[in-house]
């Protein structure tokens, strides 16, 4: 058959042009990511022979053979695990569907230290072979098929497929090492990176030199060794293997259960956060094996989605190895599996909150917002998940709990205040905290879209309401001043009343109300939410996403003692004119939109009555 030539998808492009200017200081990654790959391959084949043995009768002994070839310059990885035909040739390794693609290249830098360091994780570790490689030729059948296909590129932009004969099961990479690779054709490199990177893969990797055969790792499945024989690195390089990224775990949790149900669990934390964290198609890194059988690494009902950050591994010694994944689904053991890795995930989560308070701040700050949707989505948790959410509030710069929030209550304080915004600096300069500042009260600063789906939700804290700062009745009287503000605080000055009269009739169509205002302090207005309507903020969020057409009327809230606002209710008993008024509301009403981070409703006039004013100032 001719030979095909195809273009690399243009992401696939830039990943290899990232590859090829690396200047990773430790190249020798490619060599792990290759043989993890390879893993993975005779994993999946080990799982289809289960049905269907014939797949893998030709040769059952399944295993990774690296062979040097000095006069040659090649590096050969090769497995017999599931392999590629065609299609899955030219879709596997000309182009990437996985989620967080763009992510990846959105943050690529230019800073090829870092960049290379992403690239695992989104699956395409391959590519890491363009590092040490001039050019890569991949051999492979695939199980169950008689012909055998040949992929080869230089990794400049195009790539060529054809038909091979004499292909045996399974993919064979070869690599064309580039001049200044040549470190890895030596067995004793070799054995070093395999004893430093891969010693865990359960299936084993050997060494061909010469026609012989040397086996260069354990060969045993880690996750079955008791804690005490593991040290912090193997941990650490098998956490890499699962989730071909280039971090270290921040936390790492592995047990034994054994009782009704018997199985082993291996989770880790990333250390960083994933790019593709919050894409609608990212799912949890969770293996699934049945007594050291892979099963599958696509099953969903094994992990919550507030818990898809973390990675590792589930064996189980009581599922049967001929399940399917159509089985899995609401299989009552699986069900039980998953409410114990829950629970043992949450309870090493607080036990870190409790032990390592800024590594949980750490840890908060990059899956916080994920581990919240839990608060939404799983009420048999929510108790415990409520003790573990984290939140920036105007007590400081730290993170604070809810139990710390509740402890620093005022007197007369009924609820638990927050204020939702586009991020949480944005919220702390809103003018609507200015009241429950002049009275020491906290309110928690919310930036998050979860935060306001998780809070009608839960509703309470420690019988505490959770009430936002935007609502209309604030409830403010009830909390009393310091004793500063009170002996600073003036009386309301007289015409007041009359002015707020004047305004809610010149703004009767734009607002639902006009009112004093007990929350502001140094601003002149604010707008705010009519009690039982809905919060400012998640009325925005949904007409961003065109969930909502029309925007409620708000309650508009005039500081009496502010000195705009003073100002205007003495003109107005000194026969200032409807038409003064009438502007000045519109002006207001304005200032409050924009403070409150919305446009104008009508852009000219806002100038115009703005030209008009400051002519005036200057007469």
């Amino acid at each position: 058959m001719q030979e095909e030539r195809h273009g690399f998808q243009a992401e696939v492009g830039r990943l290899l042009d990232i590859v090829a200017h690396s200047l990773y200081s430790d190249r020798s990654v490619f060599l792990r990511e290759l043989v993890s790959n390879a893993s993975d391959a005779c994993d999946k084949l080990r799982y289809l022979a289960i049905t269907r043995p014939e797949l893998a009768a030709e040769d059952a002994q399944f295993r990774v053979v690296i062979t040097p070839e000095a006069a040659a310059k090649t590096l050969t990885i090769a497995d017999n695990g599931i392999g590629m035909n065609r299609e899955e040739l030219v879709a596997n390794l000309g182009t990437i569907a996985r989620s967080g693609t763009a992510a990846f290249l959105k943050e690529a830098t230019g800073d090829t230290s870092k960049d290379i360091s992403l690239i695992g994780q989104f699956g395409v570790g391959f590519y890491a072979a363009f590092m040490v490689a001039e050019r890569v030729e991949v051999f492979s059948r695939r199980a169950g098929e008689t012909q055998g296909w040949r992929w080869v590129s230089d990794g400049k932009g195009e790539f060529a497929v054809a038909a091979a004969e004499d292909v045996a099961r399974g993919t064979r990479i070869v690599l064309h090492l580039r001049e200044d690779a040549g470190e890895f054709l030596e067995p004793l490199r070799l054995k070093t990176i395999i004893a430093r990177y891969s010693d865990h893969v359960s299936l084993p990797i050997l060494l061909k030199t010469e026609g012989k055969e040397e086996k260069l790792n354990e060969a045993a499945a880690l996750w079955m060794r008791p804690k005490s024989e593991i040290t912090e690195r193997q941990y650490a390089e098998f956490y890499r293997h699962v989730s071909h990224g280039f971090d270290e775990p921040r936390l790492t949790i592995h047990w034994r259960a054994e009782g009704k149900i018997d199985y082993t669990a291996l989770l880790f934390v990333p250390r960083s956060r994933p790019l593709d964290l919050f894409n609608p198609d990212r799912k949890h890194r969770v293996k699934l094996y049945v007594r050291r059988v892979f099963i599958t690494d696509d099953c969903a009902d094994i992990l919550p989605g507030y818990l898809r950050f973390l990675q590792g591994i589930v064996d189980s010694e009581d599922l049967p190895l001929s399940i399917s994944r159509e089985m899995l689904q609401h299989n009552p053991l699986l069900a039980k599996i998953r409410a114990a890795l829950v629970k043992r995930s949450l309870s090493e989560l607080a036990k870190l909150a409790e032990k390592e308070p800024e590594s949980y701040a750490d840890f908060w700050k990059d899956f916080g917002p994920v581990l919240k949707e839990g608060l939404y989505e799983d009420q048999e948790q929510r108790e415990t998940l409520l003790k573990l959410a984290r939140f920036r509030s105007t007590y400081g710069e730290g993170l604070v709990s809810l139990a710390d929030y509740v402890g620093r209550m005022k007197p007369g304080q009924e609820a638990i205040y927050y204020l939702s915004g586009e991020s949480v600096e944005a919220a702390a300069r809103s003018p609507q905290l200015e009241g429950f500042a002049a009275r020491g009260v906290e309110v928690l600063l919310l930036a998050d879209p979860v935060d306001e789906f998780w809070i009608p939700n839960v509703g309470a804290y420690d019988a505490k309401p959770f009430k936002s700062a935007t609502r209309g009745g604030a409830e403010l009287d009830k909390i009393e001043l310091s004793e500063e503000k009170k002996q600073a605080q003036e009386p309301q000055p007289a015409g007041t009343d009359a002015l707020i009269a004047m305004l809610r009739l010149a703004l009767q169509d734009a607002v639902k109300d006009v009112r004093a205002s007990s929350r502001l302090d140094t601003s002149a207005v604010c707008l705010v939410a009519d009690e039982g309507d809905m919060d400012i903020h998640l009325e925005r969020l949904l007409k961003q996403h065109r969930q909502l057409d029309n925007a409620s009327k708000r309650v508009l809230e005039v500081n009496p003692r502010h000195p705009l606002i003073a100002g205007l209710a003495k003109r107005l008993s000194q026969n200032g004119s409807a038409e003064e008024v009438t502007e000045a509301a519109w002006l207001l009403l304005d200032q409050a939109r924009i403070v409150q981070g919305e446009p104008v409703a009508d852009p000219v006039a806002f100038a115009r009555r703005l030209d008009a004013t400051l002519l005036k100032a200057i007469a």
